[in-house]
């Protein structure tokens, strides 16, 4: 049974190393998975409810606010209707005529109604609508900072990876070395110091291998942190190839925040003008009292209404509105100058970025040159040591000189590809590989 036990572990080991070992993600792959994990991508559907129930809300103005109130009063003086008909030619007795009531009960049902609201409530609608579309741009431009963060991480586990690869050819290597030198010894060709310089160079190997080992399982961690999927060691990277263009059109979401910005004070304009507007509204009143409504000789609960229809209009507001609409002129002035310095700040970066795309695209072609000559000089310094002309110091010299070289190649062509990737980012260029 434990037997059948460790086969069904192992086997389960092995598929899924095999299915991580197949796992292949690309750059635009991470980036997709970070928008969709970071804890704003939901914010733009909460954005979205809120600002629907906003609308919903300034829309209701145009229907009928009803209200229900009751009222109780008791008069300490009311009109003396005998006294003031001692003034009546004709003579009346004051048996005969009721006075007014001194107690009132009202049960009321108010009913107002917007006629015309010169464009308030339209006006609001739309600057609702246009904070509602910036602040979903804002979820944009701060989802769009993700990238950077992919980018850095992303590169870098490349590149260590080619150094991995590096470093595992050159412990190859020296473990060849190893053994044709310490038969060299063995002949008396070379001396056993030769072996130990060798061997000591391949532990120093042996130690970058598993520094660059963690560093890539701490990275890896990163980017499982940051894209919400589950990736290790195994898993492989595509390297993108990228394509820049010297004057692109930058369209970063921060920019296009800024015009945002700039439609939402222009709203508001137009509802500040909807205030010096006349408003049009009808009202009416239901109600059950005592007096029913302004019969007051009657002390009897009855039924009454009340209709009619008014107009307002602000005549003079002291120039309030004049000096809101400076203040929104003055605002767009500024939301105007910061975009413009940033539009600066973004070309100058893609034009420091431009230099260093250049930069590594000419280091690249002198790199293989480079390699080309170290490795001749390796080659011909090999013979030497194993002919007992030179001592194994020099050949460690020129053998680091040419694992160096590879690595900066290697550098700098992951480098020139993350510099692209920098470049379509200031941009604001979506990566289509």
């Amino acid at each position: 049974m434990k037997a059948i036990f460790f086969l069904i572990v192992a086997a389960g080991g092995f598929i899924t190393a095999t299915c991580q070992e197949t796992q292949t993600i690309t750059l635009t792959d991470c980036y997709s998975d970070a928008l969709a994990a970071s804890p704003l991508a939901g914010e733009k559907q909460s954005l979205k409810q809120v600002y629907l129930l906003k609308d919903k809300n300034i829309e209701s103005g145009w229907f009928p606010s009803v209200e229900a109130g009751a009222s109780v009063m008791y008069n300490t003086s009311v009109v003396d209707f005998a006294a003031a008909l001692d003034f009546l030619p004709v003579p009346v007795s004051p048996d005969e005529v009721s006075g007014m009531p001194r107690d009132q009960y009202r049960f009321t049902v108010d009913i107002n109604q917007v006629i015309y609201d010169g464009g308030s409530i339209k006006g609001s609608r739309e600057v609702e609508k246009a904070s509602h579309i910036y602040d979903e741009k804002g979820v944009e431009a701060d989802l769009y900072r993700l990238r950077e963060q992919v980018n850095n991480t992303f590169f870098s586990l490349i590149l260590l990876r080619k150094e991995l690869e590096l470093h595992r050819s050159f412990n190859d290597l020296l473990a060849e070395k190893m053994n044709a030198v310490l038969s060299a010894v063995e002949n008396g060709v070379l001396l056993p110091a030769d072996f130990d310089i060798i061997r000591s160079e391949k532990l120093k190997n042996d130690q970058l291998i598993s520094a660059i080992e963690i560093r890539i399982s701490a990275l890896f961690a990163v980017l499982s942190d940051i894209t919400g999927k589950e990736y290790g060691p195994a898993t492989r990277l595509v390297m993108p190839e990228l394509d820049t263009y010297h004057g692109d059109t930058i369209t970063r979401p921060e920019l296009q925040l800024f015009d945002l910005k700039s439609n939402q004070l222009e709203a508001g304009k137009s509802l500040l003008r909807s205030t010096r507007m006349p408003k049009a509204f009808g009202f009416a009143t239901l109600g059950y009292g005592s007096p029913p409504g302004n019969d007051f000789f009657n002390d009897s609960f009855g039924t009454y209404a009340v209709v009619g229809a008014g107009i307002k209009w602000t005549i003079t507001d002291w120039n309030r509105a004049k000096r809101n609409n400076q203040m929104i002129d003055l605002n767009k002035t500024i939301i105007e100058s910061r975009k413009y310095d940033l539009e600066g700040n973004l070309r100058r970066s893609l034009e420091v970025k431009m230099s260093e795309i250049e930069s590594l695209t000419s280091m690249i072609v002198s790199d293989e040159e480079l390699i080309s000559i170290r490795k001749t000089i390796t080659e011909s310094t090999a013979l030497k040591l194993d002919n007992g002309v030179i001592s194994a110091t020099d050949y460690m010299t020129e053998l680091n000189s040419e694992k160096q070289a590879m690595i900066n190649r290697e550098l700098h062509i992951v480098n020139l590809e993350k510099a692209k990737a920098e470049y379509l980012y200031i941009v604001g260029k979506e990566i289509e590989n």
